[in-house]
């Protein structure tokens, strides 16, 4: 059965009903405790097969092609290839290992904007045809590189949140996808379709009537041309809440209906991809260091803080940071705060901290300002929600050393999967049990991220 990498080194414990995902994070922070104290996941596979049910839930007829630069690791893409979940590909290193899984070329689509020749070349070798272009630049060095490619014209959205920057960097405006047509006409390059992104930062929803009239106009505008379309991209931005997802269908479905009919033959995909994985993955860190720093050291001036001047102040230094596992933090918000691992009481005094990664750059923090209880050299930090843009290639810097990943799922997820009529001996190889009392051993059942 194709979807499954025949010498994947990785494996996924299934839970009985007597384990939970707390006792497999328990007992790996014991076992790292007395082996070294590695940073680690804990990936919950089974959270892709229910993200996928409610995608066909509620967005269904749209084809989710999920971007593989959110987390490239194999347990991920085998489970979604499985799943018959597409993907979007960046580059030529996610092409590959999307192409080992044995997804068929039709459904792999090559989104990056700003395409090297050498990578267009090895996506025409690979029979990876469906792309995306903003401009006539582009479009002559795909013309000169891949003759069969059939693009996606991406159209910027009018977005005026705080990503409008990034927004107004890629897609095109209405005027101008009439001199791409013009010169694809002359270049001799299909066109099949329209591509905008919607921020998942986006507050206003109208955003997508607008992107999807606007759609609709380059779709007319084709026809002038001649050309044959067929496929509108409503891009991502989708954050793993379910009311977000229906809201998003409850403004769009009727749009759809009217400017794209299922008679239209026109096919509506999306690229959804920390809706996927987001939640699926915690991230448990060791604290290596710690000091104690004056209070306006660790507090921006002008910060009104209230607090006990004889109180200390603790900044902790942990062994993953922005070079590793919060990479995302050099340009947006951290999307989740620290849980203390150990057991502490409810009326424990907390302190005024912050969080540092292991490079002792002075752009590795992660978090500037929290409470805490007084933590110890050797506690552990635990992390949710860390699994979309933190499990990809990670640096070297420092010697970073990259976090161990432990897949688990539900005995009752696997049943799903069964009745989804997608579990095979093949897959099945990948599984092994763990009962109630966890025994887990490093050596053998953990995988690093591809």
């Amino acid at each position: 059965m194709k979807g499954f990498l025949e010498d994947a080194n990785y494996s996924i414990g299934l839970l009985d009903e007597g384990a939970t995902l707390a006792d497999v994070i328990d007992n790996c922070i014991y076992e790292h405790t007395h082996t070294g104290k590695r940073a680690f996941y804990v990936g919950d596979l089974g959270k892709l097969v229910k993200k996928n049910i409610q995608w066909q839930n509620v967005m269904a007829p749209i084809k989710p092609f999920y971007p593989v630069r959110c987390n490239s690791t194999p347990g991920v893409l085998e489970i979604l290839g499985t799943l018959g979940v597409g993907f979007a590909c960046s580059n030529k290193s996610e092409m590959a290992l999307v192409q080992d899984l044995g997804i068929s070329p039709e459904n792999i689509i090559y989104t990056n904007p700003c395409k090297q020749a050498s990578q267009i070349k090895y996506a025409a070798k690979a029979g990876i045809n469906i792309m995306i272009c903003d401009s006539d630049i582009e479009l002559k060095k795909i013309a000169r590189n891949h003759p069969n490619a059939k693009l996606l014209l991406h159209i910027a959205t009018e977005d005026i949140t705080a990503d409008e920057e990034m927004n107004m960097k890629f897609g095109t405006t209405l005027k101008n996808c009439r001199h791409l047509m013009e010169c694809a006409k002359e270049l001799g390059v299909q066109i099949v379709g329209v591509k905008f992104h919607v921020s998942g930062s986006c507050k206003e929803l109208q955003t997508y009537i607008h992107a999807i009239s606007d759609a609709r106009c380059v779709f007319d505008m084709a026809e002038e041309f001649g050309f044959k379309m067929n496929i509108l991209d409503i891009g991502g931005g989708f954050t793993g809440s379910e009311l977000q997802l229906e809201e998003v269908n409850h403004v769009i479905r009727p749009l759809l209906d009217v400017y794209f009919p299922k008679e239209s033959g026109v096919n509506v995909i999306a690229e959804p991809g920390c809706y996927y994985v987001s939640s699926a993955f915690t991230l448990a860190v060791n604290i290596i260091a710690k000091k104690t720093v004056e209070y306006d050291k660790l507090f921006p001036s002008g910060v009104e803080q209230t607090r006990n001047d004889d109180e200390p102040v603790f900044t902790y230094y942990i062994n993953d940071g922005v070079y590793g596992s919060f990479a995302s933090k050099l340009s947006e918000k951290l999307n989740t705060i620290p849980e203390v691992h150990k057991k502490y009481k409810e009326d424990e005094p907390l302190f005024a901290s912050s969080l540092w990664g292991p490079s002792c750059d002075e752009l590795d923090q992660i978090v500037e300002n929290c409470l805490l209880p007084e933590l110890s050299v050797g506690d552990w930090l635990i992390f949710d929600n860390m699994g979309s843009g933190t499990l990809g290639e990670q640096s070297t810097f420092n010697d970073y050393q990259r976090p161990l990943i432990y897949y688990m799922m539900s005995f009752s997820d696997w049943d799903e999967m069964q009745d989804a009529g997608i579990a095979s001996d093949t897959l099945m190889k990948n599984f092994f049990f763990v009962p109630s009392c966890i025994q887990l051993s490093p050596e053998d059942r953990f995988s690093t991220a591809a």
